[in-house]
């Protein structure tokens, strides 16, 4: 009985060794990071609303890692060294994809070696020039030039131009990161070259001396916005 015994606490005792064994694996020490761009300039977007996929090839079981997307465009993930294939989830963000060259699709093959920064270039439906927003006694007054990139078969109409302004510094058209909105509708603006709209500021939930606040734009049939960088203002 006492053998018996004996055996199984060190059968238990190897099983654990192994355990051990099998679970140390060094961590992910190379950083992939960049930002989501048309001719150089970050694309803003929602936080987490927009995220890459990667693959890794050559194991038998692949597994998908998430990337998430910071609202100024910008993003950066952990990896091992190696090769990777780089996607958007389908019908996702306020762009389109644009035809790779090496793969011959909207999939991007990326090599991890070290610190690696890849800038990734999409065209988006709209872009958001010379966005302005002033604060005025307790008045946002916000002006943009919303300019087209997309022509053709594939463009979309402007839905509407929204301000936002938040607490914080993360700031959208969801309901956590808005306290106050001003919608647009395409219908009630005469000029995309001269859109322009205004908002009281909102009672704070707590006392605090600044705001955020930027502009948002929905198009037609596509869920995401594309923003303005956001503002603070010291109040």
């Amino acid at each position: 009985m006492k053998s018996g015994y004996i055996y199984i606490m060190m059968l238990l005792y190897s099983c654990m060794l192994y355990s051990c064994e099998f679970d140390n694996y060094d961590e992910p020490s190379s950083i992939l990071s960049g930002n989501i761009v048309y001719q150089g300039e970050p694309i803003n977007v929602a936080i987490n609303e927009v995220n890459l996929e990667l693959w890794e090839p050559g194991w038998q079981l692949k597994n998908r890692i998430d990337v998430i997307m910071n609202q100024d465009g910008s993003y950066s993930a952990s990896l091992f060294n190696a090769e990777y294939k780089l996607m958007f989830r389908q019908n996702q963000g306020p762009f389109r994809m644009i035809t790779n060259p090496e793969t011959q699709s909207d999939t991007i093959v990326v090599n991890v070696n070290g610190n690696t920064n890849l800038d990734i270039e999409v065209m988006p439906y709209y872009m958001i020039r010379n966005p302005q927003i002033v604060l005025e006694g307790s008045v946002f007054n916000a002006s943009a030039n919303i300019e087209q990139i997309i022509m053709g078969e594939n463009a979309r109409d402007v839905e509407r131009v929204s301000l936002y302004v938040n607490q914080t510094m993360f700031v959208d058209n969801r309901g956590n990161y808005n306290l106050a909105s001003r919608n647009l509708s395409a219908a009630d603006i005469e000029d995309m070259g001269n859109v322009n709209l205004s908002l009281e500021m909102p009672n704070l939930v707590r006392g605090q001396n600044f705001i955020y606040a930027r502009i948002g734009v929905k198009i037609q049939g596509v869920e995401q916005l594309i923003f303005s960088p956001v503002q603070r203002f010291n109040i």
